[in-house]
């Protein structure tokens, strides 16, 4: 079964990806990010609450105390990743948000030493680099008329900025932060609990956005613009969950690990298909190093 749920992983990761850029990209909703933080938090709540009554998973407050750094780390991330999405194509934003993993062999070199790397994590963590920063590169020197062109059969136009690539990239330090933090955290919390933490952390944070956005703001939701949104939500609690049971499978880890680190290239493909995203040669290849890079990270990490 861990193929299948590796493969569902995959799937339901590059979806969440998918319908969580559909439900960002309106530029007239400026609080589109908080209104997706809003339907994750209400997701993972339920998820939450169906672990606890049901599944039995044992929180206290000791544990969302103890866990609370690294859930904070992990929806800041995503609530700058959701605000990035209204700026830059998935298949940009996609492949850098998830070389959080290259910056988390960073910091493992940073306190750790190289000792703890393999020659072939040194390379891949290398590729992710020089992919991320020649994707920057290749942003800032096209040339307008043909971005516009590419942009033509596209559902949504972008100017060139440097907004575009710092939020991607502020997402993808916060999230290694988060990990790294995380890798020490359940030294010492039970992986069930620490999910339920972060869970229901993400609920009370959906509940300040929902006072704030509709008591503060005046704001609405409005449902036809909230489907996406929650479509996405209901993806990403999905992946986590079959994450969790792929890679329960202590003896097909290193195989699953690398299926899954690589539901960035299905985001690309949506984008292409879905939302008629078309980038230049030379972003694919920027991009094609990233993935490679994190394919290798994620074969290693088992």
């Amino acid at each position: 079964m861990w193929f299948w749920f590796s493969l569902i992983a995959l799937i339901c990761w590059s979806g969440s990806d998918l319908f969580s850029k559909i439900g960002c990209q309106d530029a007239d909703d400026k609080y589109s990010h908080l209104k997706m933080v809003i339907a994750v938090g209400v997701v993972m709540g339920l998820h939450a609450a169906y672990e606890i009554f049901i599944g039995g998973v044992e929180i206290s407050w000791s544990v969302i105390w103890t866990y609370l750094p690294v859930s904070l780390l992990y929806i800041l991330s995503m609530a700058i990743g959701y605000i990035g999405l209204r700026y830059i194509e998935l298949s940009i934003s996609s492949p850098i948000c998830n070389s959080s993993g290259a910056l988390v062999a960073i910091m493992c070199l940073i306190f750790g030493g190289i000792g703890e790397l393999a020659g072939a994590q040194l390379i891949a963590t290398a590729l992710v680099c020089i992919g991320v920063i020649g994707l920057g590169f290749v942003e800032a020197h096209e040339d307008e008329e043909l971005r516009a062109a590419r942009q033509k059969a596209s559902n949504h136009h972008y100017a060139k900025s440097a907004l575009a690539l710092i939020l991607p990239i502020i997402y993808c330090l916060l999230d290694a932060l988060g990990t790294f933090a995380d890798s020490r955290v359940l030294e010492t919390l039970d992986e069930d609990s620490a999910n339920c933490a972060y869970e229901l952390t993400f609920l009370f944070a959906a509940v300040v956005c929902l006072v704030y956005v509709l008591l503060i703001k005046r704001d609405r939701l409005i449902p036809k613009r909230e489907a996406p949104k929650y479509a996405g939500a209901i993806f990403e609690t999905a992946g986590q969950f079959a994450y969790i049971y792929a890679l329960a499978d202590t003896d097909h880890v290193a195989l699953a690990a690398p299926i899954i680190s690589a539901y960035c290239v299905a985001s690309v493909l949506w984008s292409r298909l879905f939302l008629k995203e078309k980038l230049s040669w030379k972003h694919y290849a920027m991009i094609a190093l990233v993935v490679v890079g994190i394919v290798i990270l994620g074969i290693f990490d088992a």
